[in-house]
């Protein structure tokens, strides 16, 4: 692994590690759609045609390594959009988001893995992936690891895409401003499945969608942070795809990806964003 030998000044150093949902979220929404169970450890979300569901963080982050498992919808799940992401929740310049959106499918269709990025309110950086795995079968493990060198997007612990932070070349980064995770399940049929195609069988509702396991180890807001202290000491601050990662990817994007904006010149005709040369 990398290093990254700069100290950051930043906000109250926390290190979050095996989560309680009673604990680390609030703000859930969708009524009793939303329920956490086994003390804490388990929470389901359900969409019906009334309403979706989700719940927040209580705490900000500003970097970190985030894993949660999730259990995906089963069978006709068109329509539906089951996510773990991170999000500022600020309006133009001031918005930044970390996605993670898994997009329904029809039975015996694949699930999709959206990504994007966004930085100074601005995203269009979206990459998509089939997962090599029936992701609702069983749970499986997904991860966001953000430092001040690179967000790293991984599945059971497999990284399938990096996004360097390349602002000695121009390029906005996602940093100073802090986040919260969120989760949530809703509907999107005008265009999660097949751009929208297929529409959501509300007979088969309500669709179901599990998350356990949430663990972090993160610097959260307000307070200070850095490569040295309590919460920025560990291997997650300073880390970068080593050789063994860089072929993880690979892997991944050359088997899997069905969408790279930086492959689509069609929607980007004077050309495609320039941190694509380099991620």
């Amino acid at each position: 692994m990398g290093s990254l030998g700069v100290v950051l000044s930043m906000f109250l150093i926390q290190t979050a590690l095996a989560g309680n949902f009673f604990q680390d979220f609030g703000n859930i929404w969708g009524g009793d759609r939303a329920k956490i169970m086994n003390g804490g450890q388990l929470m389901t979300l359900s969409l019906d045609k009334a309403s979706g569901s989700g719940f927040q963080s209580k705490t900000q982050y500003m970097y970190g390594k985030f894993d949660m498992q999730m259990k995906l919808v089963p069978g006709n799940s068109a329509g539906t959009v089951t996510t773990c992401y991170m999000s500022s929740l600020g309006s133009g310049s001031t918005h930044y988001e970390i996605d993670m959106e898994f997009l329904g499918n029809s039975t015996g269709q694949p699930y999709l893995l959206h990504t994007n990025i966004f930085t100074q309110g601005q995203g269009n950086r979206e990459q998509q992936f089939y997962l090599w795995f029936d992701p609702t079968q069983d749970f499986h493990t997904y991860s966001i690891l953000w430092n001040p060198r690179s967000i790293i997007f991984s599945v059971d612990g497999r990284p399938i895409r990096q996004f360097k932070n390349l602002e000695s070349n121009g390029i906005p980064y996602v940093k100073g401003q802090p986040m919260w995770l969120f989760a949530s399940l809703w509907d999107a049929e005008d265009w999660a499945t097949r751009g929208g195609l297929v529409k959501t069988d509300w007979s088969q509702a309500p669709f179901t969608a599990a998350y356990r396991n949430f663990n972090s180890q993160a610097c959260a807001w307000p307070g200070s942070c850095s490569s040295t202290s309590s919460a920025g000491g560990g291997s997650w601050f300073n880390q970068e795809l080593d050789v063994t990662g860089q072929q993880l990817i690979k892997w991944a994007q050359s088997r899997y990806m069905v969408y790279n904006y930086c492959a689509d010149h069609k929607r980007f005709p004077q050309g495609v964003p320039p941190e694509c040369a380099f991620n």
